[in-house]
């Protein structure tokens, strides 16, 4: 009983390997270019328009010149994406936590409220309760 054919040898199944993740890796690397090209904000779209036609007629060419040209610059705008996603979610957490809702500022609430003549001592006590088993 034979366990594998052995019209494919085991080199040209590892040739094909390769060849089908470097096929991948160059769809990736193209849809990174392309998501960059898109995401620019310092050209216009005649220069956006420059870039795909030349990773489309001359795509090695085009995507490599792009990367080396634009290297630097896109891994620039990435971090200021990451920043600026990582600034926007701090003030939104910070937003949330602090929005006056945990029990301990319910009960100054309600003490003040009690203070001031607002409420009763009745009406604290359910307060309190409230906000302690809340």
């Amino acid at each position: 009983m034979l366990l594998a054919d052995s019209g494919y040898p085991f080199l040209s199944v590892m040739w094909s390997m390769f060849v089908f993740f470097a096929w991948i890796l160059w769809i990736w690397l193209l849809i990174y270019v392309y998501m960059d090209i898109f995401r620019r904000d310092d050209i216009g779209g005649w220069g956006k328009f420059g870039w795909v036609i030349f990773t489309i007629f001359l795509p090695f060419i085009g995507v490599f010149t792009y990367l080396i040209v634009e290297g630097r610059a896109m891994s620039d705008r990435r971090a200021a994406e990451a920043k600026q996603a990582r600034a926007e979610s701090d003030a939104y957490i910070r937003s949330v936590a602090h929005n006056g809702n945990s029990s301990a500022d319910q009960i100054a609430q309600a003490n003040q409220l009690l203070s001031s003549g607002a409420i009763t001592q009745d009406e604290y006590q359910t307060l309190k309760a409230k906000a302690l088993a809340g």
